[in-house]
Formats: C-alpha cells, sequence, structure tokens
C-alpha cells in the first residue's frame, strides 16, 4: 500500500496495525483475524466511522487521491503555522545585546561614581 495511505491512518488506533486495517478494508484478512478487527471496531466509533467511510469508496484510487490531497493540505496548514511561528520569534540582533551591555554598563559606572561623590561630601 501507500505510504500516503499509511500516514493518514497512522492515528485512528494504536491497537490495529495498519497493514492490517488495509488488509481488511481490501477483504484480505483470514476470518478470525476480521472479527477481530471488527471487535475492535465496535469499541472504537471513530474508528468505525472512518473504516465505514473508506469502504464506501468503489475505486481504491480515489481513496488514494483523498489521502494524497489530505496529506498535502495537511501539510500546508503545518507549513503556516510554523512560519507564523518563526515570524513572531526574537530574531538573532547583535545591535540589541550591544546596547542591552553598554546601557547596563553606564547604569553601573553612574552608580559606582555616584555612591563615591556622595561618600566623599
Amino acid at each position: 500500500m501507500s505510504d500516503n495511505l499509511k500516514d493518514i491512518l497512522a492515528n485512528l488506533n494504536k491497537d490495529i496495525e495498519q497493514d492490517k486495517l488495509l488488509d481488511y478494508l481490501n477483504k484480505k484478512l483470514p476470518a478470525a483475524e476480521a472479527h477481530e478487527v471488527e471487535k475492535q471496531m465496535a469499541d472504537d466509533a471513530f474508528m468505525n466511522d472512518a473504516v465505514e467511510g473508506l469502504e464506501k469508496f468503489k475505486d481504491k484510487k480515489d481513496v488514494l487521491l483523498l489521502v494524497q490531497q489530505l496529506n498535502e493540505d495537511l501539510k500546508k496548514q503545518t507549513q503556516k503555522k510554523k512560519l507564523k511561528k518563526e515570524k513572531r520569534k526574537l530574531k538573532e540582533q547583535p545591535w540589541l545585546y550591544f546596547t542591552i551591555i553598554l546601557i547596563l554598563l553606564l547604569a553601573i559606572i553612574g552608580y559606582v561614581i555616584i555612591k563615591k561623590y556622595l561618600t566623599t561630601v
């Protein structure tokens, strides 16, 4: 099966292996294993709905195209979020660090001079 199909099905259920689920959809599982998958589907409503939706596709190529489209959309959305986070980060600015250090040094020197002046007077 396509890796893209495995990507989108990866988070359905951690108890069922992806290959087993895909074999179930293609009706390639032995009866005992198919019954086990159906039992696990009965326990998980989300997985049951997902499998029922995937079974409605008549042509498996449609499933592959849909999965590819979903994966591309997910990658675009996550890329947009990453770009927004990068824009919000404080970028390396050496002049900013230099200015902060200079202000701190001037403040310390000013404090020392004022302290000496007050002790001499």
